[in-house]
């Protein structure tokens, strides 16, 4: 019998109890009057763990579709203390875990309001995305922790969270969501591809949105820095410059079933722990050359899959690492193309706000063709204030 998901499987202390009313007490919509146009603060954590992504976005429905207004938008470094907690919290026992979403969901909370406190147009909700720390879709586990209820009382705003859950519980992945956003907002390009934690692509194939977990990216760059040169974050590429590749680790990297598999398929930091990282450490290479073969890696990766495309949407923090785009570029025969800064850092964070107005608006906002549920479904917890 397989696994519940995680919501049915956590332990029934006070909080939990707490938790779980406040999730199916606003699960279910009451219809509201339609309005034209709406703003949200999407908030986003992604598994490179580079810091909270919040954007505040205006978007409007017309007779051609949906637009968006991106408003304004910031990035909260997590503190040392942060990275750590985030990076070990799939191995806190269930008691802890319980505290640690309550706590970064206040967390979330103080850092929203302080964003919004700035700010002269007022948000109608807020769509966050939470921080993944266990995803096995296989086993219909999907777990992002930061409390919604806790942020929407620290700020006063409606909170919607937990976008994951439902579509685990219909056979879906769970991910990747963004596709959705893809859609709706940026219908002008032939594919968009995100570099974070993990690459990830999605495209229009016969009718239907296509997308999946390309590998992982920034999630092995900056642990490998952070771990061995005592940086965040590998500026521009330079340390991988100063590495030559290691072609049997090249090997064993890119001979991963994983990118063998058919989409629906997405990545978890779990996976990357049980199939990458035991050949980083069966390497014998110099630190340098180990991470000059995960950028060779990564950007093998990406090229293989940007093949068929022409007009590339690229976004995510990896799109500022020079030397990864110059490899992917090198291979491909092409360059890419980025849009403004803006929109390159906060595109995710900007597309949980829209799927936080697709909810609250009582319509799909998950693609069966994505995720591969049993259907399109309506994913996310409603907190009202």
């Amino acid at each position: 019998m397989k696994n519940p998901p995680f919501a049915a499987t956590f332990p029934m202390t006070h909080n939990l109890k707490r938790i779980l009313k406040n999730f199916l007490s606003s699960s279910t919509m009451k219809k509201r009057k339609h309005r034209v146009s709406y703003t949200a603060v999407g908030v986003m954590s992604g598994t490179s763990l580079d810091g909270l992504d919040m954007a505040l976005a205006r978007f409007t429905e017309t007779a051609r579709g949906w637009k968006y207004q991106l408003i304004d938008a910031t990035t909260v470094p997590y503190s040392p203390e942060w990275v750590t907690r985030l990076a070990e919290a799939h191995h806190h026992l269930e008691r802890s875990l319980i505290d640690l979403h309550v706590e970064f969901g206040e967390w979330i909370g103080e850092q929203v309001k302080k964003f919004m406190d700035k700010q002269v147009v007022p948000a109608d909700m807020i769509g966050s995305h939470g921080h993944t720390i266990i995803h096995r879709p296989e086993i219909e586990i999907t777990v992002q922790i930061g409390d919604g209820p806790s942020i929407a009382r620290k700020t006063g705003i409606t909170t919607i969270y937990n976008f994951r859950h439902r579509d685990v519980s219909l056979g879906g992945q769970g991910a990747p969501l963004v596709p959705m956003g893809d859609q709706e907002l940026f219908r002008e390009y032939d594919a968009c591809l995100n570099i974070g934690g993990f690459s990830n692509i999605s495209y229009r194939k016969n009718d239907k949105r296509i997308a999946y977990d390309i590998g992982p990216a920034n999630i092995l760059l900056n642990n490998y820095v952070r771990e061995h040169f005592s940086v965040p974050f590998d500026m521009n590429g330079e340390l991988g410059r100063k590495g030559r590749p290691v072609p049997e680790m090249l090997y064993r990297l890119n001979q991963q079933i994983f990118y063998r598999q058919p989409p629906p398929k997405s990545l978890g930091r779990e996976w990357v722990e049980r199939n990458i990282l035991p050949v980083i450490k069966r390497t014998q290479a110099t630190h340098e050359d180990i991470l000059r073969t995960l950028y060779e890696h990564i950007s093998d990766l990406i090229y293989f899959e940007l093949l068929p495309f022409e007009k590339v949407l690229v976004t995510g923090g990896g799109a500022f690492n020079t030397f990864l785009l110059e490899l992917i570029e090198e291979k491909g025969g092409r360059p890419l193309t980025l849009p403004d800064r803006l929109l390159v850092n906060y595109k995710e964070a900007l597309v949980f706000g829209f799927l936080a107005v697709l909810r609250f608006l009582g319509r799909n906002n998950c693609l069966a063709s994505v995720t591969g549920a049993k259907h399109d479904n309506m994913g996310g917890f409603i907190y009202r204030v």
